[in-house]
Order: C-alpha cells, then sequence, then structure tokens
C-alpha cells in the first residue's frame, strides 16, 4: 500500500509540474496569425498592458494561404482568424482546439442571429465569431460618374487598369456563379464555364487580382474601382476621399463573410488565447474595432457605445451569400481558379 501510495505522490508531483511549466510557458505569449489590416494596434496594445503578455503578429492575404502554411506544418500561432468556409473545413480536419467558453464571459455579447449563420459550429465549440460584413465595392466618384451598381462595372472598358479584384478564389467565383443565377457551389462543368467567361471579362479589364493592398491603391487614387472590404478601405483614405467613395453592396453576386477567432490543435498559449477572445469581445474594446473599420457590429454592447455609422445594415446584406465550405466543388473550384491566373 506504501509503495502505491508513494507512486500516487510521485505521478500526482510529475502532473503538477508538468502543468506548472505549462502555465509558465503560457503566461507571458501569444502569437495571433490574422488578415492584413484587420486588428486595431489600439486593442493589441490596451491587451498588452492590461495582461502583461506580448502579442506577436504574422499576416496573410488569404485564406488559402493561411491554410496552406497551417496545414503544411505552419506552428506556433494561439488565434487564427479564418472566414466561415475555411473554419468549417478547419473543424472537420480535426485542426482546432475546443473553446472553453466558462472562460469567455464577454460570449453574451454576439449577435445570436449571426451566430446561427455558422451553421457547422452553431453553439461556438470551435469557433468565435470576430467579425461580419459584405464584399461590396467601391468607387472613387471623382474619377468616375457614370456606372451600373452591379458587377457589370467591372466589364467598362474606359476604366481598363484602374480597378482590381480581390485575389480570392471563393469571393469573386462565387460573386460570378451568383451574378450569373447559379449554384454557389457549383460543380457542373457548364456552370464553371460560364463563371469562368464571366470572370475573364472583369480580368481584361482589371490591373491585378490584389487582397493586400487595394485600400492604399484606392486611396492613392491607383485605383479607382476595387472589390474589396470597406474596413480596409476607410482605415486608408481622408475624410474628404470618404466623401467621394460610393461603396456599395451589389443586388446580384454579393458575398458576406463571418471572419471567428479559433484556436489552432498545436497552440502553446491556450489560457492567453482564451483571455485575448474574451478581452475582445469587451463592449469597451469591441467598440475601438467597429469604430475604427467603421463596421457592423456582432457585439450588442459595442453597437450601444459605437460613435460610427457602418456604410450598410445587416438588412442590406440579406441577398448576399456566406461563403461555406465548397465540399465536393473545391477542387473543380481550385482548378479553375488557377486556370483563370495563368491565363
Amino acid at each position: 500500500m506504501k509503495k502505491i501510495l508513494a507512486l500516487l505522490v510521485l505521478v500526482l508531483t510529475f502532473v503538477s509540474c508538468g502543468k506548472t511549466d505549462s502555465n509558465q510557458a503560457d503566461s507571458k505569449e501569444l502569437y495571433l496569425f490574422n488578415w492584413s489590416d484587420y486588428l486595431p494596434e489600439e486593442v493589441i496594445k490596451g491587451f498588452e498592458q492590461e495582461t502583461g503578455i506580448k502579442v506577436t503578429l504574422d499576416l496573410y492575404s488569404s485564406n488559402e494561404e493561411m491554410y496552406a502554411k497551417i496545414s503544411q506544418g505552419g506552428t506556433g500561432y494561439d488565434i487564427i482568424f479564418p472566414s466561415a468556409d475555411y473554419q468549417e473545413i478547419m473543424i472537420k480536419q480535426g485542426m482546432l482546439q475546443k473553446i472553453d467558453k466558462t472562460k469567455i464571459s464577454n460570449i453574451s455579447e454576439l449577435d445570436t442571429d449571426m451566430v446561427k449563420k455558422l451553421d457547422f459550429d452553431p453553439n461556438m465549440d470551435y469557433v468565435v465569431p470576430y467579425a461580419i460584413g459584405a464584399v461590396g465595392i467601391a468607387v472613387n466618384k471623382s474619377k468616375v460618374s457614370n456606372y451600373e451598381k452591379s458587377y457589370k462595372i467591372f466589364e467598362d472598358s474606359s476604366l481598363k487598369g484602374k480597378s482590381t479584384l480581390l485575389d480570392d478564389a471563393r469571393q469573386v467565383l462565387t460573386s460570378a456563379l451568383v451574378y450569373n443565377g447559379l449554384d454557389p457551389k457549383s460543380s457542373n462543368p457548364a456552370d464553371l464555364a460560364k463563371a469562368k467567361e464571366t470572370v475573364m471579362k472583369w480580368k481584361s479589364n482589371i490591373l491585378k487580382f490584389d487582397s493586400d493592398s487595394f485600400g492604399k491603391g484606392f486611396a492613392n487614387e491607383e485605383f479607382y474601382v476595387v472589390q474589396g472590404y470597406f474596413e480596409n478601405i476607410s482605415s486608408q483614405i481622408t475624410e474628404e476621399q470618404r466623401k467621394n467613395m460610393d461603396f456599395f453592396i451589389p443586388e446580384k453576386g454579393a458575398t458576406m463573410y463571418i471572419d471567428s477567432m479559433v484556436i489552432p490543435k498545436d497552440a502553446k498559449n491556450y489560457e492567453n488565447a482564451l483571455k485575448f477572445i474574451n478581452y475582445v469581445h469587451r463592449p469597451d474594446v469591441y467598440v475601438k474595432i467597429v469604430d475604427f473599420f467603421s463596421i457592423p457590429s456582432i457585439n450588442k454592447g459595442a453597437e450601444k457605445l459605437r460613435k460610427t455609422k457602418a456604410p450598410y445594415t445587416l438588412d442590406d446584406m440579406k441577398n448576399t451569400t456566406l461563403i461555406k465550405d465548397l465540399g465536393d466543388a473545391l477542387e473543380p473550384q481550385t482548378n479553375l481558379w488557377t486556370e483563370i491566373k495563368s491565363n
């Protein structure tokens, strides 16, 4: 019996030591992998000052880039910010840790209607929504006077070399498919051929596919028309430029996104990740995000505190398509995107 008790003490001591080491390793660092221009520096600095945890931020320009790095062994990140389709993929492939919601009290601030749209994880076991919005089209009205508020604007040869589309297969192909009245998750060769024809018309006039610098390019008037996210553009332009910008959500072909915070399976600073997620959704913190980017708020408390007005409402997004996992259509649509980019 004494030997058994001694062994138990030894085991408990080992486990306890292990936990202590883990807590020490989990006490001062947090590694984020996020989109470009998607997290105000003020929020990061506020978290560091409040917790003493140093935040290191790496950036990616597309879900595909993020996924390729993570799936090929890019480790060391504690929180990633994928869009809904890649959230679903990463859950299915066992790439994420479950989130201990008991340590995220501010999760109660989230708009439940928006959360329900993530039907692959409705209880937020693996994802906590970060931001919601629509992909729209921004036009510099001082440079472009007559235009149709639709994706047809990219067929205007007078704007050749002065417009951009996102370097994002899902956003561009989904827009093209829905623009033509087709299933956004289609793998039908005829549907994909039609989508390719449409995108190639757009491509003949755009300067490039761009998910990194469209906001800056719009601000310095390199581009007059861009497909993109309002927040990335608004953070780059002056108040005077804002008056000359028309940002609209096309009636046909518009897409919406719900980007979420997730914790990778191999995250080394799990507790710090939970602290950061909870911090972000504290209303007095989240309001800094919505005010900085002027985006719709998924945080109810922050919506009451905000000083800015979003350029569009949730009602404006009613006809938009949420980008979700393509399933069997992923490969043919990915191949199609490769063809479009290489031609």
